[in-house]
């Protein structure tokens, strides 16, 4: 468990296996991955980088004598707070290891502090024999002062950027979710195919996409740079040889951890047996966006068409002015409906910053980008 490359790499053959892997849990997990059932593995809790052995253990040991753990701040009153500090918390929140314990994530996250100080005033009340005036009260209906104090400081939860890059920073992976997922919607549309479907035989020049999940670079012997990086889509891996004109011409766009979208040329690895690819072209989504929409199609009922809506609408367009991609308004009432284009003036940068703000002021189901 200490070795987080060998864990991916056992996670990912779980899955190839259809075998359920149960996101930790400081409810259900161990300090080890366990046999939940015929299909499925707990995540070992011991897996999650920062958090001790010593605090796993008393958070089991409490578990096991006093039954679940209701929520954060019973979580915090019945741990050594000696053994799993704040930043061991942090590391099991952002790990999504206490889902259970709150709203969300990011109110987990909110409240934690306050969580933090009323367990430490708990046990040093206790220690002191003073007679903690709450220490039963959540069991006791009407007892407002401890409602009062329990209270979760409710955040806006995380969007899926953020909670994923929680997991693979904690677990060495995405556990619920992929960073490619959002924009499967979009991949399906420019990518020629995905990466499990790929034919050595048939396909040359194709388009793929792909998070880069682990690249090197190195000088030739001329002296040109040149990169060797691993694409993953989810349905499989790919190398990717980027030669010097294409490393220098893209060279910003080619990080660990970002999607990419690449053109190029496919063919069998003779030394390992797999696929390699040489790129010719690399975007990342918002350039991709630039390069293949066709244009951008917002969907507005009449509701949502009051209230400022037109204004609204100029605020979130107007700082993404002055790109290619048209816009489309498909406005629905009852019993009729129209399809406004906007006019040259108001194409776009179809960034993913816009797509954000669009969702926030249309809804995400709203937003759509044709290829």
């Amino acid at each position: 468990m200490d070795n987080t490359d060998k864990v991916v790499t056992l996670i990912e053959d779980a899955r190839e296996m259809k075998l359920d892997v149960v996101s930790p849990n400081v409810n259900a997990c161990d300090y080890k991955f366990a046999v939940k059932d015929d299909r499925g593995i707990f995540y070992g809790l011991g897996a999650i980088k920062g958090v001790g052995e010593g605090a796993i253990e008393g958070i089991i040991n409490s578990r096991q004598q006093d039954g679940p753990f209701l929520d954060l701040f019973d979580f915090c009153q019945r741990i050594d707070l000696k053994k799993a500090n704040k930043r061991t918390l942090e590391g099991l929140i952002r790990a999504g290891a206490m889902d259970d314990l709150g709203p969300n994530r990011a109110t987990l996250m909110a409240t934690l502090e306050s969580a933090v100080q009323r367990a430490d005033q708990h046990h040093k009340n206790l220690a002191s024999g003073q007679n903690d005036m709450f220490g039963v009260a959540h069991s006791l209906p009407g007892e407002s002062a401890e409602e009062e104090t329990r209270q979760f400081i409710v955040a806006k939860d995380w969007d899926d950027e953020i909670r994923l890059t929680g997991e693979k920073e904690t677990l060495g992976l995405y556990l619920t979710g992929h960073p490619i997922d959002r924009y499967e919607h979009e991949i399906n549309q420019i990518v020629s195919k995905r990466i499990v479907e790929l034919n050595p035989k048939s396909d040359q020049n194709i388009t793929v996409a792909g998070l880069v999940v682990a690249m090197r670079t190195m000088n030739t012997k001329r002296g040109d740079r040149i990169a060797f990086i691993t694409l993953d889509d989810r349905t499989g891996r790919l190398e990717l040889a980027v030669f010097s004109e294409a490393y220098n011409q893209h060279r910003d766009l080619i990080a660990k951890d970002r999607l990419l979208v690449v053109e190029g040329e496919v063919s069998l690895d003779d030394y390992t047996g797999g696929l390699k690819m040489s790129a010719n072209k690399i975007y990342d989504i918002d350039h991709a966006r630039e390069a293949f929409a066709r244009q951008l199609v917002l969907t507005v009922d009449q509701q949502k068409a009051g209230n400022g809506f037109i204004r609204g609408l100029s605020d979130v367009l107007d700082p993404f002015r002055q790109g290619h991609c048209p816009i489309r308004v498909d406005y629905q009432q009852a019993g009729a409906s129209a399809q406004i284009q906007l006019g040259a003036n108001w194409r776009v940068r179809p960034t993913d910053e816009l797509m954000r703000r669009l969702d926030e002021l249309v809804g995400r189901e709203q937003v759509k980008v044709e290829y």
